[in-house]
């Protein structure tokens, strides 16, 4: 079931708030007395700030049971004590939650096993169990108990970390998905328009495959809205999540089973994440699936063969003969075809066959990282000429040695002066925005301007250029490119076994 959580500070907007999660498609509300103003049901030693009496408390909780409450939800360290004193008439058409908030972290498997125990001992006829989860690799110990469990559980983490709880729960058998009425202001809690709309928690089962976007931060991403409506619109049992990555070396650790098949990868971990790659894939074979639309295959040709010296990742495939970890870059190709159609377009070419649109050009690139790693070597393989601006300079250094270009300082960038008719590419994760010192003062000698970031759709940095007269180009290009070529390695639309090509 999916259940809106209610923080009301009255009881008409608590009546109010529940016929809209009702329209919205809501299974049960939670309604939190400890925010109706003056009634504070919780004790202060469970997260809440009632000191009252605790008998005035419990008696008001059986009282719900009287008037009609289809669930109530008692701690389990007074749940013994509830029931005894609870009449048969009181709790006659009520089922009792027994829920207990527990430090996941410090806890192991067999300290949780014997607090179900222990709740389940009780007469609950649903055990739930709260953490606040420092790290996403103890949402494992969640997903255990769910597996394991006697009784119908919820058990999930609060935070951003612990997202992926409340996702994943039906995967694993839990019995309640919780979601917020707002726009995200609950950390850890999806919206339940997402939850309708997105994940669609109703058809995941234990057979669903898990794919996920890695990152830190992982609020801005997209991917869920693309990825997992496309999953159920091609008939693919799989779900798509935001997964807020920490410490790559201990992720791929404790999520090592074969269900967790795929990710994608976002800043900062685009690099990095090689070390934790079995294989790094040249790109060669999956060019013939991507949906780009003018694709040439010498050119793909040439892109294989800078892969590897591109050292950044950005899709990775568990194998599902081995449990390999392969990597992929479907940057590349996505972000150098947005740029060369729109130059096409522009110039009125409609045969892709031609010469790049980029050869001989002076492509301006900054930022240095993974997106920025798969632009130069995307443009050098379309024989432009490539020069790096990074807050790094020995990084921007190194990435114009391997594509034989040139280096400069960021902040260098403000005053340079391109080429006429140049390229300029951005892939910095603030989009110059708001930074506006760092938007180059020459905008309107660029031919075309493009944007990796792509929320919002036109950033600062493509609103002037676009007024100073370029062609823009929108990050939002890039990624409906670069996650065409995902989905296809996600559903299996390419042969992954990349041991020959290692």
């Amino acid at each position: 079931m999916i259940c809106v959580q209610l923080m009301c500070g009255s009881v008409e907007k608590v009546v109010n708030e529940m016929g809209v999660a009702k329209d919205m498609g809501a299974d049960v509300v939670e309604i939190r007395l400890d925010c109706l103003e003056g009634f504070q049901p919780r004790p202060k030693s469970e997260g809440v700030q009632y000191e009252g009496d605790e008998k005035s408390r419990l008696d008001a909780l059986r009282l719900a049971g009287k008037l009609g409450a289809d669930y109530i939800d008692i701690e389990f360290k007074v749940a013994s004590d509830f029931l005894v004193d609870a009449t048969l008439e009181q709790l006659a058409n009520t089922k009792i939650i027994v829920s207990c908030h527990v430090d996941a972290e410090n806890s192991s498997i067999e300290d949780l096993n014997h607090l179900v125990y222990g709740m389940q001992s009780t007469g609950a006829d649903i055990i739930k169990i709260v953490t606040d989860a420092t790290d996403i690799t103890h949402l494992d110990k969640i997903f255990n108990l769910l597996s394991h469990r006697k009784l119908p559980m919820v058990a999930y983490s609060t935070g951003v970390r612990g997202l992926i709880s409340q996702l994943l729960s039906p995967k694993f058998g839990g019995f309640m998905v919780y979601a917020s009425m707002g726009n995200g202001s609950v950390p850890g809690l999806p919206t339940l328009d997402s939850i309708k709309q997105a994940y669609k928690p109703e058809l995941v089962n234990a057979e669903t495959k898990v794919f996920g976007l890695i990152s830190k931060p992982v609020g801005h991403s997209k991917g869920p809205l693309l990825h997992s409506p496309t999953f159920r619109l091609v008939g693919y049992n799989g779900i798509y999540v935001p997964m807020h990555v920490d410490d790559l070396k201990e992720f791929f650790r404790v999520y090592s089973y074969p269900d967790f098949a795929g990710f994608s990868v976002g800043f900062p971990y685009k690099e990095a994440v090689t070390a934790h790659c079995d294989e790094i894939h040249p790109l060669a074979k999956v060019m013939s699936v991507f949906t780009f639309g003018n694709f040439d295959s010498k050119k793909g040709v040439s892109v294989s063969l800078f892969l590897d010296s591109i050292g950044a990742v950005n899709t990775i495939i568990r194998r599902p003969t081995d449990g390999k970890l392969i990597g992929y870059n479907t940057d590349c190709e996505a972000a150098i075809s947005a740029i060369e159609d729109a130059l096409r377009e522009k110039r009125c070419i409609g045969d892709p066959s031609i010469l790049s649109p980029l050869n001989g050009k002076q492509f301006v690139l900054a930022g240095a990282g993974g997106a920025g790693r798969a632009l130069a070597f995307g443009a050098k393989s379309r024989g432009a000429r490539v020069i790096v601006f990074d807050i790094d300079y020995e990084r921007a250094k190194s990435l114009a040695l391997s594509v034989s270009g040139e280096a400069h300082r960021f902040e260098d960038i403000i005053n340079f002066c391109p080429a006429d008719r140049a390229i300029l590419a951005n892939a910095t994760p603030l989009g110059m925005h708001p930074n506006t010192d760092r938007i180059p003062d020459t905008l309107g000698v660029y031919e075309l301007v493009f944007d990796s970031v792509y929320t919002p759709r036109k950033t600062r940095l493509l609103i002037e250029a676009e007024a100073a007269g370029a062609t823009i180009v929108s990050g939002v290009e890039m990624f409906l490119r670069q996650a065409a070529g995902q989905f296809n390695l996600f559903t299996g639309g390419e042969d992954v076994d990349a041991s020959e090509d290692r």
